[in-house]
């Protein structure tokens, strides 16, 4: 029960990662507050949550409104009177096209959702996390161990996202904040079980050949799944994690080495 009697706000919930985030947490004694835009999945969440005997608190927002954002924060303090800890797991993936080619309105879309909106977000919750000496999680990706084509403007942005959370831990660390990031490779969850089969139809083979092929490159020949990303953050939200901050942890099962 390393989040035992804890609160954890977290955005960005969906079926894959967000989710397994909820319910990881809730495993390790967190109550937890559940953000994002669609509001029937924010409730099949809540409902997960509460069936494993914790409080779950959904509010549909849109960390690109600041409004939305001070709504969330009002309605976390109102239902739970202190927050703990504070997940970014928002994303909104950026054009995958060449940096020479892409859109750059495009571009600074993705900026909005995927930086600048966690900024926005982690400091209004500064004064809560402040009061608790809370810790802040941001969820990057393993864009930034390499450069392949067409991954330059989803690179930019999730550079920019760790340059964040390094900043801030250099910002919040003297007030007794943690701020951390873990960065996943490959997730074997709905979406790319989708992708999957959509590479097997094109290639006239099946999802497990795709996956095969995608495992052989990883150390541990699997993929890892949202619960084992997840209980990387549930470990730097833990005061097992009290003297880590401003480190990015990959959790790609040795995809890449760093």
């Amino acid at each position: 029960m390393l989040l035992d009697g804890r609160v954890i706000v977290i955005s960005g919930v969906g079926p894959g990662l967000g989710r397994g985030l909820a319910l990881q947490c809730a495993k390790a004694g967190a109550d937890v507050v559940l953000a994002a835009r669609t509001e029937e999945r924010l409730e099949e969440v809540a409902k997960e949550v509460r069936a494993l005997g914790r409080r779950a608190t959904a509010v549909r927002t849109d960390i690109r409104d600041q409004a939305s954002c001070e709504r969330l924060v009002r309605e976390t303090l109102d239902a739970h009177g202190h927050v703990d800890g504070l997940v970014n797991n928002a994303f909104a993936i950026p054009p995958l096209q060449d940096l020479l080619d892409v859109d750059v309105a495009a571009v600074r879309r993705g900026f909005e959702t995927n930086v600048l909106a966690a900024l926005s977000l982690t400091r209004l919750f500064v004064p809560a996390l402040v009061a608790s000496k809370g810790s802040v999680v941001m969820v990057n990706s393993a864009v930034l161990r390499h450069s392949k084509a067409t991954f330059g403007p989803y690179k930019m942005a999730k550079s920019a996202l760790l340059a964040l959370a390094q900043g801030l831990s250099t910002e919040l660390g003297p007030r007794g904040v943690r701020v951390n990031t873990i960065a996943p490779g490959w997730i074997w969850a709905d979406n790319l079980k989708w992708y999957f089969d959509l590479l097997a139809t094109e290639r006239g083979t099946t999802s497990r050949q795709v996956y095969d092929e995608t495992a052989a490159t990883i150390d541990l020949r699997r993929l890892p799944e949202p619960d084992e990303i997840a209980d990387a953050a549930v470990f730097l939200l833990s005061p097992y994690a009290r003297a880590i901050t401003g480190q990015c942890l990959d959790v790609n099962g040795g995809e890449f080495h760093h």
